[in-house]
């Protein structure tokens, strides 16, 4: 099939998904590879009145943990920490005290920077109650510390420390505060100079905390939880943070996945790290530090979907694929689009495979 084809099914694939299903609002994707020549940024559907742009900033929810980790990791080559240190290390005893008691043994000490990066702490998750009180009341606010501590007297551990994962935000939260602890800055002024600023990510920010470098042309597209619309709640900044909390562009989103996977960002070693032993995440998909990795399972899941990324609870992604050296980036904006987001991303490889036929 010729590019110019498959570059039409895709499209078409993507505005069917965006405007036959009411839940969603509006839709982002971008795909990007230089080995296939291929390149496509597009948008559908609208914020208010004005019709959704690629050039439009959108939130990225949990895919904003792996400019967590890819934090903490330039903090690991900086000799600043290491990844099995014990968070005790880092926080204070305000923080410490309790904060994971399993069966009446306190655990506390032997949860590792690592545990937190793979969701294997064994801690509870606040987002999702959290967020139900900030429904009930739109000027609930608490902050990231306070967040962890009432997780810690309201909310109960799931297992010892490296047993299993539990996906929660507890621990970026966690990560945040030990980012913060080592740097001396805000968690939002270090995405600014790690990240943001050295990659040229002029339209990207944290939600209620920051505003981009360059004002975008564009508002930040509507987000809808539930039917509430976030994007002017501040008490949502809290209980989001190190967890999910920075707004892009497509874009910029590209230039901060070209800088990971070519070791612009942190060493091939230390990217080979965060994605080494990783916990089982989904059936196929396993979690390193803060990164998705669809792995091979014959006659399940074949080796050609095989990339590596992030995922967002509200239809947000971001992956490379290797083999097809191309970076997928896309938003469907809404709850109901986590799993129907990877189940459209892994269309689209499909249908790039096609280029070469």
């Amino acid at each position: 099939m010729k590019k110019e084809e498959v570059k039409v099914s895709i499209e078409e694939l993507f505005r069917k998904k965006v405007e036959k299903d009411s839940k969603v609002n509006n839709g982002y994707l971008l795909v990007h590879s230089e080995k296939l020549d291929f390149d496509m940024n597009i948008a559908a559907g609208s914020t208010g009145s004005i019709s959704a742009d690629p050039e439009q900033p959108h939130y990225i929810a949990s895919v904003g943990k792996l400019f967590t980790s890819t934090i903490i990791s330039i903090l690991f080559e900086k000799g600043e920490l290491s990844f099995d240190d014990s968070i005790t290390q880092y926080l204070d005893q305000e923080l410490l005290n309790g904060l994971h008691i399993y069966k009446g043994q306190d655990y506390t000490a032997d949860i590792k920077i690592k545990h937190l990066l793979k969701q294997t702490s064994g801690l509870p998750d606040n987002f999702w109650p959290l967020l139900d009180d900030l429904f009930e009341n739109f000027d609930f606010k608490m902050s990231p510390r306070e967040a962890i501590i009432w997780a810690k007297d309201n909310l109960e551990t799931k297992s010892p420390p490296g047993e299993k994962l539990n996906y929660t935000d507890t621990n970026y939260h966690l990560l945040g505060l030990i980012i913060e602890n080592i740097t001396e800055m805000q968690f939002h002024e270090v995405l600014k100079e790690y990240i943001f600023n050295p990659l040229g990510m002029d339209h990207s920010f944290m939600l209620h905390y920051s505003t981009p470098k360059k004002e975008s042309s564009y508002p930040m597209a509507d987000l809808y939880i539930q039917g509430k619309r976030i994007n002017d709640l501040q008490g949502y900044a809290g209980i989001d943070y190190a967890g999910g909390g920075v707004v892009a562009t497509n874009q910029d989103l590209l230039k901060f996945m070209k800088a990971l996977a070519t070791y612009q960002i942190v060493s091939e070693a230390t990217l080979k790290k965060m994605m080494k032993d990783p916990a089982k995440l989904h059936f196929g998909i396993g979690y390193g530090y803060g990164i998705w990795q669809f792995k091979t399972i014959p006659l399940l899941m074949p080796k050609k979907y095989n990339s590596w990324g992030c995922v967002g609870v509200t239809g947000v992604f971001m992956f490379y694929h290797p083999e097809l050296d191309t970076y997928l980036i896309g938003n469907f904006n809404d709850l109901s689009y986590q799993r129907k987001s990877l189940r459209f991303m892994l269309k689209v490889i499909k249908k790039l495979f096609k280029c070469n036929d």
